[in-house]
């Protein structure tokens, strides 16, 4: 803070003589400061922390300073992300942070599972190369939901889904269903998921072979082996349930 500011502050308290002596600076240059109008960078920061308040307030008050810093840059305004890091914390604004809940991957003993052909690169050359897959808890008020996704890697769409109440094997099943019968994949198509139950489940493994799709499964507990759907399912959390609750199973649907 300058001497001039804190003089601004504190004159309310002590005399402006006194704060000016004390600080060694004259009256007549405070009260010259005084008189100035607000720089143009404060108001350019003025100007930016309310696009900034606009942005994380249509987030839900879940964007972070990288993705506000993002959505400035697709609007056409360069800021550099440090000026939008102070103006978030000044004004008290902060993104989400994902919190770890329930557990949705439940292995078999003793089952065998799939090798990993994909060995944590999601960039494929085209569509219908590589699909991830997951499971997606969704809490309602009526108790818990479960979502199954099936993610086109080349795209970043989801291209299957399903929703059920229980975690039985229909529920990756119904997904992969979907998925098939909207893309029409050609033979050369891998599916990538965990090592959950329901992916090394008999019915799964059927309908894959039907369809001439090669299963991958990611090594256990390491979650960056399926980082695409993963950072999906991630977005779903932030941008959906941090902010809204379901009263039933059906509305969630």
């Amino acid at each position: 803070m300058s001497c001039f500011r804190f003089i601004g502050v504190e004159k309310a308290n002590y005399p402006v003589s006194l704060l000016c002596r004390v600080l060694g600076v004259s009256r007549s240059g405070f009260h010259a400061w005084e008189g100035r109008g607000p720089s143009d960078r404060a108001l350019a920061d003025a100007w930016l922390a309310e696009r900034i308040k606009e942005i994380h307030a249509a987030s839900r008050d879940t964007y972070g300073s990288p993705r506000v810093h993002a959505e400035l840059r697709r609007q056409g305004i360069r800021v550099g992300r440090k000026r939008i890091e102070r103006l978030m914390r000044t004004a008290g604004l902060c993104g989400y942070h994902r919190r770890r809940k329930g557990k949705t991957t439940i292995r078999v003993q003793g089952v065998r599972v799939a090798s990993d052909l994909v060995e944590r690169d999601f960039n494929p050359a085209g569509p219908n190369r590589l699909w991830c897959a997951d499971i997606k808890e969704i809490p309602t008020w009526e108790g818990k939901l479960y979502l199954a996704s099936v993610l086109d890697c080349f795209s970043r769409k989801v291209v299957g889904w399903s929703m059920r109440d229980d975690m039985q094997a229909e529920l990756v099943v119904d997904a992969l269903e979907m998925a098939v019968a909207r893309r029409q994949p050609k033979p050369g198509l891998v599916h990538h998921s965990d090592q959950g139950s329901q992916y090394v489940a008999l019915d799964f493994g059927r309908s894959l072979r039907e369809n001439g799709i090669a299963q991958s499964m990611g090594s256990k507990g390491d979650c960056f082996d399926n980082a695409a759907i993963e950072s999906y399912h991630a977005t779903i959390e932030k941008d959906l349930l941090r902010r809204h609750s379901f009263r039933t199973r059906q509305q969630a649907r």
